[in-house]
Order: C-alpha cells, then structure tokens, then sequence
C-alpha cells in the first residue's frame, strides 16, 4: 500500500488559448498528477480535463466565488492533495492570482506556477503578424479598456496611445466604439489598421481586420461580445515598409557571426 501524503500543494497552470495543444508539457504533467482541478470555465478547453486521471475531482470555478475556491484548496491541500488551479492563457494576465497567493501565504501551503501561451499570442499567429518590426514598432503594451474592474487613470487608453506603438487590448471588444475613440483621442489616425481575433486558436476562430475608421461596424455585424483580442498599430500593414533585422543581416557583426562589408 503507498504511504498517504501528508503535504500537498497548488500549482497554478495556464491552459494556453483553446486550442489543447497549446499546453505546456509541464502543465500536460501536472493535470495527468492532479489529485483536483479547478478550472475557469468555459474558457478552458474542456479537452484538457480529459487528461486527468478517471474520477478526479473538477470544479469550475466561473461559478463560485474567492472565498469558495480557497476553500477547496484548503480542504484539499489538508488532506495532501495536489491541487491544479487551471487558468486561460497565462496566469500572470488578468487571471487574479495574486489574491489567491495571499490566501495560500497565509496559511503556509506551498504553490508554484506554470505559465501558458496567452491569446494574445496566439492572435498574432491567428493573423501571422509580428508585433515588433524595425522601424514601426518595439514595443507591445498590454492593456484593457476601463469597465466595471477599473483602469488607473494613468493607464487610460488614449494615454497610452500616444505612444503609437504596437498595442494588444484584452476584455474590451464588448464597448468597440469607446476603444475607438480612446485610440484616436490618443493620436492614432483613423486609417491606422486594426485586428479582432475572437477565440483564437479555437475551432471557431474568427478574424476581422479593418481600420480605425471600419473595425466597429465589422464587429457589430459579426456580433462579436467577448473572447476576443484587439490588435492595433503599423505593425499590422506597414504601408511603408520597415527595415531589415540586423541579427540576419549579412553585413552585421555580432558574438556568433563576422558580417561582410557591405
């Protein structure tokens, strides 16, 4: 007979996008040794739960409140369970983890985490677009429109467009028009293009590209009120074209490769 566990412990793992392939194989391993899984949702490839063991306890979490998952995690962990908290995409975006943590520290139960493919990732391959080209763009922010979770005024949308870089909203397709006005509030001409991947990697994955000027009339036709990124910036259609990458440019010298002269 195997000898009972006397600690057990949370792991916290994203689910990836949809697709179930797109699960790390360290988050694979974990749900094949999970002794419960919470999981969020509808958002959560039923599929994946598929790789538990038979008869392992599931909870969907889209139905109970902090106080009542924590509760589960305490009565499991007591009895030296390990318990996979599975959240969409990657945990670290906008999975409130961090409350869940303060609950663990406080009562001493060991937990670690296993990031996940998030879906704003798996937008841009949806779209096979690249968010930081030569001379349009280095840098992705990540961000979401204000709704009934607040956004620090700091963050507003508008401010953040000012920087006119390559931009990545979440949770905000539902108020398409504001997020619109907020970008050009912010400085983004109208005829700035546009992307809206709704579940992607998902089966029925669908994608919308525009402008500034037509993403909202698009969105309203396809009836698109959740579950979908918001890409926007010159990354999308460099009109102009963008520079060469150095790193793969026969004439750049760097630590693995002598370039030619030009």
């Amino acid at each position: 007979m195997s000898q009972k566990k006397t600690n057990g412990e949370v792991i916290f793992v994203g689910a990836g996008p949809g697709d179930p392939e797109l699960i790390t194989v360290k988050g694979v391993r974990a749900l094949e040794r999970a002794d419960r899984v919470i999981y969020a949702g509808s958002l959560v490839n039923p599929e994946l739960l598929g790789l538990c063991r038979q008869g392992t306890p599931v909870h969907d979490s889209a139905h109970l409140t902090l106080e009542e998952v924590i509760s589960l995690m305490y009565e499991g962990t007591s009895h030296g369970e390990t318990i996979v908290r599975l959240h969409t995409g990657d945990p670290s975006m906008y999975g409130a983890i961090k409350e869940q943590f303060d609950h663990l520290d406080q009562q001493a139960i060991r937990y670690s985490v296993i990031p996940g493919v998030s879906s704003v990732f798996a937008a841009a391959a949806a779209i096979k677009r690249e968010f930081t080209l030569p001379d349009i763009s280095q840098t992705l922010i990540l961000t979401r429109l204000a709704g009934r979770t607040p956004v620090p005024e700091r963050e507003a949308l508008a401010k953040l467009a000012k920087h006119q870089a390559s931009m990545a909203i979440f949770l905000s397709v539902q108020d398409m028009q504001s997020v619109v006005d907020a970008l050009v509030e912010g400085g983004y001409p109208a005829s700035t293009p546009i992307a809206v991947i709704a579940k992607a990697s998902w089966p029925d994955e669908e994608i919308l590209q525009g402008t500034l000027e037509t993403i909202v009339e698009k969105v309203k036709l396809a009836g698109i009120r959740k579950q979908a990124q918001i890409l926007v910036g010159d990354f999308l259609d460099p009109a102009n074209g963008y520079a060469r990458s150095k790193l793969y440019d026969p004439t750049f010298t760097h630590e693995y490769r002598q370039g030619s002269k030009p």
